[in-house]
């Protein structure tokens, strides 16, 4: 069992790859009405037949623009700058969209990427920019909150299989209520982030998302060709 990205898992679960779209969900409620419902339960088991089912899914917040030298606060302001994305199709294509020059770079490698300039910025979630220590470098975080990309708890399906009925249900339910415990354990890190990178100094700034929005229209449309994965976003969309 590990817990992983959603966005890692798009080179096995294609259909994963919608929960990676910037602004698919309206706000936190609605991510939350979406993974915990139908669409959720559905998607968790696409890539049985990868042998990788999922459990549940973990609250990972929602991701954000940070740079060295200036704030973005409107799509333009992406403009020839190199950011680094997850080795994921559609995190690359939405900063590609926005202007700027999407730079897969390993997560591990990215302080030292942003100290010698090889990258401009990055975008992640208040956790992660604060534990990272990435504010040393980075003095402008800007929420936009352009993702709200989850991660899942999976288990190798072969092990499932191999599990009896009651065991099945006991870890099922176990990871659904770890699902609930996790959601307040995330919040508190995310405050707590926030209050620490801003007593170190960094600016965070609000921009206006609906420009943000309006300039990732074309990403939906591109899944006009795949009708499966078009209907999904349609059927995301209009859960309340």
């Amino acid at each position: 069992m590990t817990k992983v990205s959603c966005s890692v898992l798009e080179g096995f679960v294609p259909a994963m790859s919608v929960l990676s779209l910037p602004y698919i969900f309206r706000d936190e409620n609605h991510r939350y009405n979406v993974l915990e419902g139908e669409i959720g339960r559905e998607l968790l088991l696409e890539g049985e037949k990868f042998w990788l089912r999922g459990l549940c899914y973990f609250d990972a917040g929602s991701r954000s623009f940070y740079t060295k030298d200036k704030p973005i606060l409107k799509p333009s302001d992406l403009a020839g700058l190199k950011i680094r994305t997850q080795e994921s199709p559609t995190s690359i294509k939405m900063v590609q969209t926005f202007g700027g020059s999407a730079t897969p770079i390993a997560w591990g490698e990215l302080y030292s990427a942003l100290q010698q300039g090889v990258v401009d910025g990055a975008e992640n979630n208040p956790p992660s920019f604060f534990l990272s220590r990435h504010y040393e470098v980075c003095r402008h975080y800007s929420l936009d909150e352009h993702t709200g990309v989850p991660d899942v708890l999976i288990i190798s399906t072969k092990i499932w299989q191999d599990l009896s009925p009651d065991l099945k249900k006991l870890l099922q339910e176990t990871a659904q209520e770890s699902e609930q415990y996790q959601k307040i354990l995330w919040k508190k890190s995310t405050e707590k982030a926030l209050d620490e990178v801003k007593k170190a100094g960094v600016k965070i700034y609000f921009p206006d998302k609906n420009q943000f929005i309006e300039k990732v229209q074309s990403l939906f449309d591109e899944y006009k060709t795949q009708p499966k994965l078009y209907s999904l976003i349609q059927r995301i969309r209009i859960v309340q």
